[in-house]
């Protein structure tokens, strides 16, 4: 009974990976385009003091701004909105099997392969530099800097 209720719990984890619920109220969670996409009326059009036009003018343009900004977007994205979803779902996918199947593997056997080099490159560093090093200090060991000041 408790293998059959652990079974069951893994295909449902496994399906809601596949088949979340995304949250239609907050459709940015993570704010990834928190500065970039908030324009408002103000921050495009602004009259300064002494320069104002009709407020019938003024509300009208308010009004034309954020109703055509609205739906304009909401047309482009009903559009383009799924097309582009294919072609970003199959470019991150792209991504993603290229990094899983190439450069992973790619870094990893340079790195099996580098370590028996670097072994090499320092037991050589550690045999030959390093007493030819150690006896250069102990010979410019000995040497005493003094500065005087002559009038």
């Amino acid at each position: 009974m408790a293998e059959e209720r652990t079974e069951l719990e893994e295909r449902i984890i496994i399906k809601d990976q596949h088949t979340k619920e995304i949250d239609l109220v907050d459709r940015d969670p993570k704010h990834i385009n928190e500065d970039v996409v908030k324009v408002d009326f103000e921050d495009v059009i602004a009259e300064p003091v002494g320069t104002y036009s009709f407020d019938g003018v003024w509300k009208a343009s308010y009004t034309t701004f954020t109703v055509s900004k609205y739906w304009c977007y909401r047309l482009l994205s009903a559009i383009l909105g799924i097309p582009l979803a294919v072609v970003w779902g199959f470019l991150f996918a792209l991504i993603s099997f290229c990094h899983i199947w190439a450069v992973v593997p790619c870094i990893k056997s340079y790195l099996i392969e580098i370590q028996c080099v670097s072994r090499i490159y320092s037991l050589c560093i550690h045999t030959f530099c390093d007493p030819f090093f150690e006896a250069l200090s102990k010979i410019c060991s000995n040497i005493r800097v003094a500065l005087r000041k002559e009038i």
